[in-house]
């Protein structure tokens, strides 16, 4: 669907929540539903779990959740507001995993 400034970071090691984290834009609340749908779509046809999804209704940040990998789709203007890419990059510290 054409999804924009797509930045993949590597979880491992930094939280339990996922391994990886993709982050992605679209133009307009539309293009941002028509990557999300297409996304969970595949997912499903896939033969993987239907995801968890949040945000919606809205479509200013529709997050993907397929247990290993969190997705998440923003508006540009939102995607910078938030700025995950900074919270979860290279400089973030180490989480204590519970074993």
């Amino acid at each position: 669907m054409k999804a924009e400034d797509v930045t993949v970071i590597d979880l491992v090691g930094k939280t339990s929540l996922a391994d990886a984290m993709i982050i992605a834009s679209g133009r307009v609340n539309r293009h941002v539903a028509s990557i999300a749908d297409s996304l969970v779509e595949a997912l499903k046809a896939s033969g993987l779990p239907t995801p968890k999804v949040e945000g919606m209704p809205a479509c200013d940040w529709v997050l993907i959740d397929t247990g290993d990998i969190i997705v998440h789709v923003f508006r540009p203007e939102v995607r910078q507001f938030y700025n995950l890419e900074k919270m979860w990059g290279a400089d973030r510290p180490n989480e204590r995993l519970v074993s």
